[in-house]
This record gives structure tokens, sequence and C-alpha cells, in this order.
């Protein structure tokens, strides 16, 4: 049946043309009931013949839910108990245009199969397609579709004695279902009646209202959408997201100090911020401020201001940066929370199940605490949570959420990985059956044959020496290099990649979940992968004397490391060995391997240390950052050793050659689509970032030329102390910390001078070389395929500059999270290892706070702050000197870069629910500050730290 629909409308070029839309409606659409005969069924029916029925709901029914439910309580939709659900089209399509994330996560429920969600397409059905009557709402008509629906469905299951239950929180269309008949019932009196699964009472959204005293205004209120426009057209007010100072939990650049200030948004908030007056500009040197533990108070809002206020006097008349406070907000970036119930809210007796409110408290000390009402609070303490926040009341000190799941016990090590997981947004679950059944048939048997020569237009390499230089234990090997003498005195040096897009096609499954993945994540103890491990640890990688299909750049270079010429194709390879960095730099300094395999990778160091060379010349930095490795143990990989990486030339000589194949790629693909190359930028640093860090070094007659990446490379050479070997890599870890973060980019959405990656002083550059790992890879290899080859068939997504710019948005983000879960593996194992240790070790001074000071401990790479009194807010007898930026108490002087001694171990809060790294100031030693636990926390005697006050510093008058 078709029914259609025309209208006239005014063209830009104002010509006014009818425009006739068609809709079709049909009468084979099926239920997807599995107990019905009339329907044809075209698929498997997805709804159970005997669904489940409640203690309030005594029959057997379907659930049909409306819009609202999906946007309000989707945490207790996505619960496995909750089956047999039909989600209109009327209510996804509506969805779709209020949340994209919410769409996505009703669609992945969707897809699975053994949540039994079908969704019915009313809007094409002829017997449940409505049009909008006059004057009726939008909203209006889909709250009716729905109920027609729901009318229809129980009519059409009668026979077999199912119900259809519309399920929804308006009351308004919940009295138009009951006028005409149609069962209906709310969410909560749905759950109340699932008497198996309690936790779902829990996991009800907090009502809007769900204020204690409503009277009370703590916060003021927010402008309106149209205010904040308004305002930020006419420059009064401010955009920007909100990020929340790791140190300093009440500090956000512009600076936000203090939650009335931060005024009820949340770490991520995207936000409207005015600016206050100059006098209320905050000063230079940050305070040291841990959470609070009451929580309901205003975040010692009062002490803060009386810190700030004491900060402020040392110097008035200094101008300060600048201040604000956040009046609006453009977009909530609220999510779900990993963290726990603070032991002291829960009042009731033990074993009470009776619903009371408690405070949880994420893991993420940035994120305030949270209100939940809960009838299960002591059966949840000790646990690790997960919390969604529902709203923000103006007159709550806190936001008000509900229980989302429980993950495990607080201090088991896969529940903190999980926790971790979650809390960095990074996608773990098992791959789905539709992404594995994109995997070749064959399965682990798949093997290269002649067609892929024949038929894919492939070069045959496989004669050549190829060899892969990887870390030991690397099973996703990606790149893979040769090298060849050539009669005119040259060589030939090819870079080989896995041609990971053989497998991974546009429209697939595993494609799409590439894609949301981004790039594998590494941990401590495993790995994320972004592909099935068949393809990514076994198909695509490049094991030596199996035939592998690879992506090859091939160059002639000269005996000077410059390039002649530059080729790209498609290939066929056979790795002759795959080695270690110290495997390959055995074969190196071992003068009696003599092999061509040898000779070449000397070969390839040769060139490798000349191109190194040619770029620092340039300007590229060497930059360093402290990372550690540990040694697990084998049964319950629990930490028993940790140490430094090494590094070795063969380190080098492999990121030289994947530097060059990345620059070389992105000339490439650049000259064949200028407006929608998927590129990497790294942007020049603002001088300012390094005020800290040059004053520092000033106090030690060191300069630092910041005015190019040349100039900063060369001061950075230049940055030594004879007696201080260490030196000079903890400038340029503190170097790293002040550049830019290099990010994704589409080409046609800046100009060219913007393409430049500082730190590695090249005009243009993109990642190509590591397609197993980073989905950015994978897009690289299809626009390259696309500008050799000129038959080449490809899709909008390679020339839809808006989809890849969106796409470099994603991919940011993944990267980000990815290297932030790394670091908080490393942090959790280091904790791990320092549990029930405490050790004194030699640590370096690398930021002065006004009231304690950040050392980074170099055995192990860690850092914390070292507090200038026994407890954070005690009195201190540290003065904090303006001038020197350093810390004064009698003849002890700190400043950055001093080598001191600090006591390390793990200490948590009361329910040791919060892990935290604990330093503690050792030497030298001060009264009232070196409270140490190795000493049974008693003051010394002052002959015992008689040396170490002679090696204090004096600061100069």
């Amino acid at each position: 049946m078709l029914r259609s629909k025309s209208f006239v409308k005014r063209t830009r070029k104002g010509n006014v043309v009818k425009v006739v839309k068609e809709h079709y409606l049909r009468d084979d659409i099926p239920c997807s009931s599995q107990a019905c005969t009339i329907c044809e069924q075209h698929s498997p029916p997805v709804l159970s013949r005997t669904p489940r029925s409640t203690t309030n709901i005594k029959y057997p029914h379907y659930i049909i839910p409306d819009t609202n439910v999906f946007m309000n309580q989707l945490d207790i939709m996505e619960h496995p108990a909750i089956k047999d659900v039909i989600v209109l089209q009327t209510v996804r399509e509506e969805v779709k245009h209020l949340s994209l994330p919410i769409y996505n996560r009703i669609n992945a429920i969707l897809a699975d199969t053994n949540r039994r969600f079908y969704m019915f397409a009313n809007e094409h059905h002829r017997d449940t397609y409505l049009e909008k009557l006059k004057d009726e709402t939008p909203n209006d008509r889909n709250d009716r579709a729905i109920r027609v629906a729901t009318q229809w469905y129980a009519n059409h299951l009668k026979a077999y004695g199912i119900e259809a239950l519309m399920l929804s929180d308006d009351r308004a269309n919940r009295e138009k279902a009951s006028a005409t008949a149609i069962k209906s019932s709310t969410v909560r009196n749905y759950v109340e009646g699932m008497k198996d699964v309690p936790e779902l009472l829990d996991m009800l959204a907090a009502p809007k209202d769900n204020s204690v005293d409503k009277d009370k205004i703590v916060y003021e209120e927010h402008m309106t959408a149209a205010q904040v426009a308004n305002g930020i057209k006419k420059g009064n007010l401010v955009q920007g997201t909100l990020n929340i100072s790791q140190h300093n939990v009440l500090e956000r650049t512009i600076y936000i100090l203090g939650r009335k200030n931060m005024n009820r948004c949340i770490q991520g908030d995207i936000v409207a911020v005015e600016i206050l007056p100059k006098e209320q500009w905050k000063k230079n040197t940050s305070l040291a401020v841990e959470d609070e533990e009451d929580e309901e108070k205003m975040f010692g809002e009062e002490a803060l201001d009386i810190k700030m206020k004491d900060a402020d006097d040392n110097n008035p008349e200094e101008v300060g940066e600048p201040t604000g406070k956040i009046v609006g907000v453009i977009r909530k970036k609220w999510r779900q929370y990993c963290g726990f119930i603070v032991k002291k809210s829960v009042h009731s007796k033990a074993g009470s199940t009776a619903p009371e409110n408690v405070i949880f408290r994420a893991i993420d000390r940035r994120i305030p605490g949270i209100k939940i009402k809960t009838t299960q609070a002591h059966s949840l303490l000790g646990s690790r949570i997960v919390v969604a926040v529902d709203s923000w009341p103006v007159n709550s000190v806190l936001p008000m959420g509900h229980f989302v799941k429980t993950l495990g016990s607080s201090g088991d090590r896969e529940t903190e990985t999980e926790v971790l997981l979650l809390e960095h947004d990074v996608p773990y679950q098992e791959f789905s059956k539709r992404v594995l059944d994109d995997l070749p048939i064959e399965g682990d048997q798949w093997v290269v044959t002649d067609q892929h020569l024949k038929n894919e237009n492939r070069r045959d390499l496989r004669h050549l020496n190829v060899c892969s230089i990887d870390p030991p234990g690397c099973t996703d090997i990606d790149d893979a290099l040769h090298v060849k003498p050539l009669e005119n005195g040259n060589y030939e040096i090819g870079v080989h990649i896995a041609d990971v897009t053989y497998f991974v096609k546009p429209g697939q499954a595993m494609n799409e979940e590439a894609a949301n993945r981004g790039t594998s994540v590494y941990l401590v103890d495993k790995r994320i992968d972004m592909l099935p491990s068949l393809l990514g640890t076994n198909l695509c990688s490049l094991r030596s004397n199996v035939e592998r299909l690879a992506f090859s750049c091939i160059w002639e270079i000269n005996e000077n490391a410059e390039i002649v010429n530059v080729d790209f194709a498609k290939s066929v390879i056979l790795s002759k060995h795959s080695f270690t960095y110290e495997e390959a730099q055995n074969r190196i300094d071992d003068d009696r391997m003599q092999d061509d395999v040898t000779k070449g990778i000397r070969v390839l160091n040769s060139i490798a240390k000349k191109l190194r060379q040619k770029r620092i010349d340039r300007g590229a930095l060497t930059l360093s950052s402290p990372e550690v490795r540990f040694n697990l143990e084998n049964d319950s990989q629990d930490p028993v050793d940790v140490e430094m990486k090494e590094l070795k030339e063969t380190n080098a000589l492999v990121e030289e050659f994947m530097l060059l194949a990345n620059i070389s790629v992105a000339e490439k693909i650049y000259s064949k689509f200028p407006m929608s190359a998927l590129l990497r930028k790294h942007t020049a640093p603002p001088s300012n970032n390094f005020d800290t860090l040059r004053k520092a070094l000033s106090e030690v007659d060191i300069s630092l030329n910041v005015e190019s990446s040349k100039a900063l490379a060369d001061s950075l050479d230049e940055a030594v102390l004879p007696n201080d070997p260490y030196f000079n890599k903890l400038v340029r870890i503190m170097t790293t910390r002040c550049m830019m973060q290099a990010q994704y980019f589409c080409s046609g959405t800046e100009s060219e001078p913007e393409f430049r990656h500082y730190g590695l002083a090249t005009p243009i550059y993109t990642h190509f070389t590591s397609p197993i790992r980073r989905y950015s890879d994978v897009i690289v290899h299809r626009l390259l395929q696309a500008s050799i080859d000129p038959e080449a068939i490809y899709g909008q997504e390679l020339i839809d500059k808006t989809k890849m710019k969106e796409l470099c948005d994603v991919l940011n983000h993944r990267h980000r999270m990815a290297q932030q879960a790394g670091r908080s593996s490393v942090e959790l194992y280091t904790n791990m290892f320092f549990k029930n240790k405490v050790q004194i070790e030699e640590g370096r001074v690398i930021r002065i706070l006004k009231n304690g000071f950040v050392v980074l401990a170099p055995k192990y790479g860690i850092e914390s702050i070292v507090y200038t009194s026994k407890k954070p807010g005690d009195p201190s007898p540290f003065e904090y000197i303006e001038e020197h930026n350093s810390l004064v108490t009698g003849d002890v002087v700190i400043k950055m870069f001093d080598t001191v001694k600090v006591e390390i171990s793990v200490e948590g809060d009361e329910q040791g629910m919060r892990q935290k790294m604990r330093m503690r100031l050792a030497e030298p030693f001060v009264e009232g500050v070196s409270d140490l636990i190795s000493l049974g926390n008693n003051k010394r005697k002052p002959e015992d730290d008689a040396d170490s006050n002679q090696k204090s510093k004096k600061l100069k008058e």
C-alpha cells in the first residue's frame, strides 16, 4: 500500500518546486513471536513462546516501552533480566533524534539475540501507521502511535494467552491507554514485581526533584541555551571543556576554583564560563587539595578560600591568571562511574534491606560524591560498583544517581583492571558472533595462494631477506624490513606492513568494531585487541617463515641516506627471521656473524643513524618519559620486581624507518586526497608552557630557547650538569610535559602550515605502520591503495571531509583513553608491588606547590606529592618563596631538580577502597614533616640527621 504526501517549497535560488513524499505500508511485517501461527516469519522469531509474568503483572506479556523509558531508564532496559521487549520504530527514531549514544546502546541490545529485543516497524505496518492529526503535536502523535501498536499486539496475540504491556512513566499517556483498555505500567511498578531481581529497584533513575531540602539554594541556576549562545556571541562568556586538576580537585585554564563556582558541572562537561574581576584571579602556584571526608560539605570551600587568600597575600600586586565561574552547560558529558559506597554514609543496621540514601565515591577523584538510594547498602560495602548520574538540582550539594551493577571485590586484580577499562571508556568485551563471522572461513588454515598474486596485482617479494625486529614476546607483528644493495651503489630498502585491509572491509561488522575500538590497549598483564586474535596474532602478523600479505613502501636510498625515489605496492613476503631488539643488537655487535640477514641489519642501522641525524638537524626533539617493566609471578601474575625499560640502537633503527614510511605515505595520500587525507599533526606548544621550567633551569644557569623546535632541541642537548648524569633526562621528561598532544585530523579542515609535526620536525605526517593495532592506519592503507591504483574502488568514507573529521575525533579520544588506561594499569601494579612494603628511595623534585612538592622516583618511574605537613591541610613549617619558586624551613630549601630521599608506601582510606601512592620526605629530615612509617612515625634525634642538614641548600639572599 502506498501513501503519498505532496507539498511545495522554495529552493535557495528562489524557485518554487513541488515535493512528493511516498510512504509504503505493508501487511506482511511479522510480530516475531514464537507463539504466533498467523504471521509469515521472514527470519527466526525473536520473542519467546512463554514470556515471563511478575507478581504485579500476573499474566505472560511482552513489554513495549515508550521513548522516555529508554531515555531515562536505559540501565534497567540493559539488565539481562529484561527480555521479550518490542522496540517500536517510532520510539527508536525518536531516541535517535534525542541522543545518538542511547540510540547506539539500543541497537547493541537489538543485535544481541539472547536478549530477545525485537524492532517492530510500526510506521510501515498498515494497521499501526498513523497520520498526524490537525493541531496534534509530534510528541502526542508519537505517544498515540505507541498506544496503537500496543493495542495491535494485544489483539494479535490474544488467542495465544500473551498480553502486550506498555511501559511508561508518563501519567497522561497511561491514562489515555487505560481509557482504551490498553494495559500499562510504570517502570517502578514493573520492577517491584520482579522479586527475583531485587537490584533492579536500585537501578531506577533518581527523580529530578529528589532533594532533601527543597528550600535550600546551594548553587546558581544555569543560564538557558539561548542566554548562553547570546553571551558567547557578545564575548561576555567563554566556551570550554571542564578539565579538573589531578593535584587539586577544586581547580579547574580558565581556572575555576571551588565547587560553588563549578556550579554542578562534572569533569568533561562543555560549559559556558563568566570571567571574574581581575582582583579575584588565581595567582601562580597551585595548592594540592584532596577530597574532603565529609562529602556533603561544600568540598572544603571555606578552607580553600582562606588558603587561596593567604597565598594571594604573598604578592598582592601580581595580576594572576584568568579565573571564572560556570554559568551554563552547553553539553553534559556525564557517564557511568566506577567506585564504592562510603561506609560512614550507611546508617541502617547490618543486614537491613530497607532503601536508604548513601553516598557513592568515584575512583576518579575529580568526580564529586553521588547520592544514590539502595536496598543493598550493606552487601555492597567493600565492592566496586558502577553508578550513573541522573540529575543535580540547585538545592542539592551532591548530584543524584542510581546503582547500575556490581563489578567485584575491592583489591581483586581482575576487578580493578575492569574498573580502569570502564573508567577510560575502553571497549573490552569479547568480539561478538557478527564480528567473528567476518573472519576467513578457513580459520588458521588460511594461506597465501597464487591467486593473491595473479588477481590482486601484488608483487612477489618472497625472495628478499625480510626480517622483523620487535619487543620480546610480541605476537602482533605489524612491520618488517629488508635491504638490498643495487648495482649503482645505492640501496633498496623496504618497509613491509601487514595488509590488514585485505581482511577488514568497509561495511563489515568487524570494520565497525575496529573503528569503534580505534586502537589496541596495552596493560601490564594483558592486551585488549582492536582485531580478533586470528587476524592480529596470526593471519596478519608478519611472523617468520610464513608467507603473508603486505603493503610495501620501497625506497632507493644512497649511502648518505638521501631518498632517490619511493614506490608503494601490495605484496607477498616471506620473513626470514623474527628478532627481538636484543637479538638484533647482538647480531650487529658480533663481528663473527656475516650472513646476509645480519649484514642487512648492519646496513639498515647505518642508514638509520644518518636519517636520525638529518631529523635532529631539522629540529626533531629527543624527549623522554619514565617507563617501567614489571616482572610478574607466573601463577598469580602478581608483580615481583619492577625495572626501567632499556632502549637499544635497534629500537632507533626500527623507529627511523617507520617514521620515514609514515612521512612518505602522508605525502602520497595528500597528493591524491587533498581534502580528506587522514594525517597527524603536533602543534607547537605556546612559549608560556615552559615558563616554570625555564625559571627553574635559570636557577642552575641553564637557558631554554623555545623559539623553534630546533632551538629547543639544541638547548636540551646543552642542559647538562657535570656531576648529575640523570639531570638531562629529567629535563627532557619535564619538557615532554610542556608539549601539546599530537592529534589526527582531516587535511581538508586545516591549512597546510597547520599540518606540521613539531616534535618530528616534518611538514606532514600520518600513521601507516601499525594497522593491526590502530584503525587510523587501516584508513591510511585504504587511502594509499586508492592513490596508487587507478582502478581501485572506494566508498564515500574516503572522500567525505565531514565523516573523516568525525572519525578523527573518535580516534583521538580512543588513543588518549588507551594511553591513560595503560598508565593506570602501571599505577595499579605499582600499588600492588608496594603493598605491605615501605621503601626509602632517591627522588627528584619536578614541581613545587604551595603546600608540597611533586617527586619522581627514577628507579620505579613513579611520582607523587610530598606534603609539607603531617597531613594535607595541617600547618606546615615550610614557607613558599615566590621569587625562587621554592619551599624553605630553617636551613632546608626545596627547589625543582633537587635530589631528596622519600619513603614510598601505598595507603588507602579507612576501608582501603582508594589505594594511593604516598611519599614522605625522609632526607632532608624536617620536624613535623618527616613522619616516617619505617621509623614507627617516631621523631628522629637531631644528631641522626646531621649529615642531611649539612647537605641542605641555603637560599641566596
